[in-house]
């Protein structure tokens, strides 16, 4: 494979309790601070332990261990803890750790999916063996829809009879290795009686573009997260459209990073367009824009 489509990931690598380790992609960090005086904020989750004053916004910060289930850091832990301030579907967002160990380069494809016994509330995405430590990266999506269960709710998007009926001819696909985008995914469509197809990840996905081509219906609009175990967003855009056999779609990379960076990188290896989670709104005007391209 050209290297066009391989590029490498840096994980922050913290500790939350104990010695095991756990992992976030930089591309969401803006920035890791000392532990700090917080305001306390009314009414809110348990987990939520204040505001923090971040380039003079006001950025809630979630203690991480107690939003997983393990006890929450003390008073005297948190003087020692740092704060990763991140910047995660249009939001920042400041995480309490324990202690943050080093940065270290990977790639998705040494990503191994989390096991299935670890049920669908693990905050788990996938698994890195980094000389003999696992590393767990987090499902950090799951963990703000477990603060914050308001951001999972579904805007109301208006569609014109014509504009639905539209994509309801299309063969829609859709991948996402996180329960709750593909949840926020599934509720767009289904709220407008539109069919689609899901999955969990890239391998997965790309079985299935194979398939359907196969069987005479190729896909017409492929959109994919970019941060996946195994067969990554970038690659995935990149084996369909190095594929001049397959039937191309149009591919709308979709993720909760915010970097510029990333999102550029997405037209590099062919992707149409590249979205920022989530706007229900913009998800439907790309598809929709992909529907020019597939009459």
């Amino acid at each position: 494979m050209s290297s066009k489509a391989k590029q490498t990931q840096k994980l922050l690598l913290f500790r939350l309790s104990g010695e095991r380790l756990f992992g976030i992609g930089t591309l969401k960090i803006r920035e890791i601070l000392p532990f700090m005086r917080l305001t306390k904020l009314p009414h809110s989750h348990h987990a939520v332990i204040g505001t923090a004053t971040f380039r003079g916004s006001a950025v809630p910060v979630i203690d991480m261990a107690a939003a997983v289930g393990y006890p929450p850091l003390t008073q005297e832990e948190r003087e020692k803890a740092s704060i990763i301030v991140t910047d995660i579907q249009r939001q920042e967002i400041g995480f309490l750790v324990r202690s943050v160990q080093q940065i270290i380069e990977t790639d998705w494809k040494s990503v191994m999916p989390p096991p299935k016994a670890l049920g669908s509330k693990a905050f788990i995405t996938g698994l890195l063996d980094v000389d003999g430590d696992i590393i767990q990266l987090l499902d950090v999506e799951l963990l703000l829809a477990k603060v914050y269960p308001e951001s999972l709710d579904t805007q109301e998007v208006v569609l014109t009879d014509v504009q639905s009926e539209t994509l309801k001819s299309l063969n829609i696909l859709m991948v996402d290795d996180s329960q709750v985008a593909r949840k926020q995914l599934s509720d767009v469509l289904d709220s407008k009686d539109i069919p689609y197809q899901v999955t969990s990840n890239g391998d997965d996905a790309l079985q299935i573009l194979l398939r359907d081509h196969e069987l005479g219906r190729p896909t017409d609009i492929l959109v994919s997260d970019i941060e996946m175990p195994g067969l990554d967003g970038y690659e995935l855009a990149f084996n369909v459209r190095d594929n001049s056999a397959l039937k191309q779609p149009y591919i709308i990379l979709h993720t909760s990073l915010n970097s510029e960076m990333s999102l550029s990188y997405a037209n590099q290896v062919g992707a149409n367009e590249a979205l920022t989670k989530f706007d229900a709104e913009e998800l439907l005007q790309a598809m929709l824009r992909g529907a020019e391209q597939a009459r």
